[in-house]
């Protein structure tokens, strides 16, 4: 191999053992320091720093930090007294005989490298390309990469095929907003970069490539939020002539052998537990329990269904029992009302149950002696325990104020194992739900899912809301990790489906033409799933969100400040693509 002109060895693989050896390193001055006489510059490359050290006073004279250089220089040991233990070329250092500038750092740095994770995040996203100097914020890229590398051998070993589905594709109904890109060849028609590779994944099945996957890029016009970005990664998979227990299994080793293998905590054992959707919203108020809180949310609505406490009458009540807290200071109970006005509940009633057997709390007094009494056998409170009330008039109201209450209960106290990757599956979602604003049905889930009872007739269901779905989601530590489910392949179930939420059969099949034409030739059962890349490293890395195991996320406002998009087009540009752009005043 022709020699490297840049150098012979990365810093990291230089250590006692070269001492005496002449060697060339390359990469950027992270420090320089004069200790009267003698300068010492810090080199940092892709792998380590190694100190450097010079008795000419004019070597390193005019250099800025962070300009990249060459060094030729000796290896030599450092003394005992001065070793540096937090590097690991802290024994040995280079006595530099050349230096060369490859580039010079011309401008003042926004922030300093090693301390980048201080600053601001959106200073930190327009100096990207400087955040991922930091071997800290590096790091969450070469898990990255060694976790592509470990999923996609994986997939190979379980006899998948990886296939690439097409980026520009064409905008459906449901789920999120798409982003459009217009057509210049077709003035006034658009393209849509998809949401997730659903359709196509669907027809790679009915083309008889029975076990598929790739690393989907999915882009969806969302808010975002810590979770959820405008673009992010999933590991896309189908099959075909599977069971929801078969998909379930292979998702499973997926989450299990990859969290055992890059995490350090102990990750839940095989199989996950199962739970049913509407058992979730019962006990945990949430889809997306965090299983690592052991609080339990529990209905009290038959308990005190003749209550004459106003704000509870004709209430679905939930509560939650907490032990051991009713020595609790008012300023901690005042905090958790604070709380409860925060998510929009008008207040929160609770009680201590005292050593006597008696209640302590503002609400007592609504009490009879038999709902006092109820309540303490049907929880099986202790002394010193409380218990909270969340009332509402609408049932989901309650469970996710009551769930939200659960997570604060469980952050406020330090219920949370954070060594802990807790894993469970959701699944029985229901096919539809009721959009009361919109006053008309929606799709609960996935609208490609197949009904329970195989191809269902919607006809014979008094209320759809009834109708359960092959629909699963991986969860952990109350993170949605993963989305799932056995897929309708019946055309006239499809279209019916459809039709519940409103759109006509001849709509449908001119939205999926390429679905509703090719199952008409054969299509085998399938089902799949697609766990979240960025939300598997999120978790491993303990990050705050995802931005921080994304290269060059947008900021969380969904600008591009390094790039400058989204971005205005020129007339010229406009004219091409045959658009004319109008905006109101008040934007």
């Amino acid at each position: 191999m022709k020699e490297n002109i840049y150098r012979t060895h990365h810093c990291v693989d230089i250590d006692k053992t070269m001492v005496g050896k002449r060697v060339v390193v390359s990469g950027w001055i992270e420090n320089i320091r004069d200790h009267g006489g003698v300068l010492f510059l810090d080199l940092r490359d892709n792998t380590e720093t190694l100190q450097t050290v010079s008795n000419d006073d004019s070597l390193f004279v005019g250099l800025a930090k962070e300009s990249v250089i060459k060094l030729t220089g000796t290896i030599r040991e450092r003394s005992k007294d001065t070793y540096n233990a937090r590097l690991k070329t802290g024994e040995i250092e280079m006595l530099v005989e050349h230096l060369e500038v490859l580039s010079p750092s011309l401008h003042e740095l926004p922030f300093g490298i090693m301390s980048s994770k201080e600053a601001s995040e959106d200073l930190r996203l327009k100096y990207r390309y400087l955040d991922l100097r930091n071997n800290k914020v590096k790091d969450n890229f070469k898990l990255r990469s060694d976790v592509l590398h470990f999923l996609r051998n994986k997939m190979y070993d379980l006899g998948f095929m990886e296939v690439q589905t097409p980026i520009l594709t064409a905008s459906s109904p449901e789920g999120a907003r798409d982003f459009v890109v217009p057509s210049r060849n077709f003035k006034g028609k658009f393209y849509a970069l998809p949401q997730a590779p659903q359709i196509y994944k669907e027809l790679l099945m009915v083309g008889g490539i029975e076990k598929y996957f790739q690393i989907a890029p999915c882009f969806r016009d969302e808010d975002a939020r810590a979770d959820r970005t405008l673009e992010f990664y999933q590991l896309d998979f189908e099959m075909s002539y599977v069971t929801e227990e078969e998909v379930l299994e292979i998702g499973e080793e997926i989450f299990y052998d990859t969290f055992t293998k890059f995490s350090n905590k102990k990750v839940s054992s095989r199989p996950f537990r199962r739970i049913a959707y509407r058992d979730a919203m019962e006990l945990y108020g949430t889809d997306k329990p965090d299983l690592r809180n052991p609080l339990i949310i529990k209905d009290a609505s038959l308990i005190l269904k003749d209550t004459t406490f106003g704000p509870f009458k004709k209430s679905i009540i939930k509560v939650i029992v907490v032990p051991n807290i009713g020595d609790k200071s008012n300023s901690w109970f005042n905090e958790v009302v604070d709380y409860a006005s925060s998510i929009g509940m008008p207040g929160i009633g609770y009680l201590t149950l005292m050593s006597d057997g008696t209640f302590k709390g503002p609400i007592d007094k609504f009490l009879t002696d038999q709902e006092r009494e109820d309540l303490v056998k049907e929880f099986e409170m202790k002394d010193n325990s409380v218990i909270f009330f969340i009332a509402n008039k609408k049932l989901k109201l309650a469970q996710k104020q009551a769930g939200l209450i659960r997570d604060e209960l469980g952050r406020k106290l330090d219920l949370i194992d954070k060594d802990r990757l807790e894993l469970c599956i959701i699944k029985d979602f229901p096919m539809f739900e009721y959009d009361e604003e919109k006053r008309k049905y929606e799709f609960c889930h996935n609208p490609f899912s197949l009904p329970h009872g195989g191809i269902s007739d919607y006809d014979k269901y008094e209320d759809v809301l009834d109708i359960l779905a092959y629909q699963y989601d991986f969860v952990c530590n109350g993170n949605e990790m993963a989305s799932g489910a056995i897929r309708n392949h019946d055309l006239d179930s499809l279209a019916k489906g459809f039709e519940v939420v409103g759109y006509t059969r001849e709509e449908i099949e001119k939205r999926f033409s390429s679905i509703f034409t090719a199952f008409k030739y054969g299509c085998p059962p399938h089902g799949g799933m697609a766990p979240g890349i960025d939300r598997i490293l999120m978790l491993i890395k303990d990050e705050p969100n995802l931005r921080e195991v994304q290269a060059f996320p947008t900021s969380a406002s969904g600008a591009d400040n390094m790039m400058g998009s989204p971005s205005e087009l020129t007339f010229e540009q406009l004219k091409e693509l045959g658009i004319k752009v109008e905006v109101k005043k008040d934007e």
